[in-house]
């Protein structure tokens, strides 16, 4: 962690990043996931976040703009975080939108009910 931000404390790092970003991404992929989009633009929305988030690195603490493993390491754990709240909100959208056909099966995921109707 030391050598991706040299000016920074952990704190403001935890801060930026995890609280700042990760607040963002988790949002994000719940609104994508709300209008019955595809995780592929979660993923893709997490590219000019993680860009933001460099920015403010840049902005506040006087870290390099242009940091390339910073920048991925920070866009990974957005795009993690964002597909996270995203499939939580699709597997709750599945069972409570179907919930004649789709019964929860863990946090992440849902299963055919086993008294749901079948096609002849």
């Amino acid at each position: 962690m030391t050598y991706l931000y040299s000016n920074e404390s952990i704190l403001q790092v935890l801060f930026v990043t995890v609280v700042l970003g990760g607040g963002c991404a988790l949002l994000a992929g719940r609104a994508i996931a709300l209008t019955w989009r595809s995780i592929r633009i979660a993923v893709i929305a997490m590219i000019p976040m993680g860009l933001a988030v460099r920015f403010v690195h840049f902005a506040l603490f006087d870290e390099p703009l242009l940091q390339p493993h910073a920048f991925l390491v920070e866009t990974g754990f957005l795009i993690a975080v964002s597909c996270l709240s995203f499939q939580r909100t699709r597997a709750l959208q599945m069972v409570r939108q179907y919930y004649w056909l789709y019964e929860p099966r863990t946090p992440l995921g849902w299963r055919l009910r086993q008294d749901a109707p079948v096609k002849p």
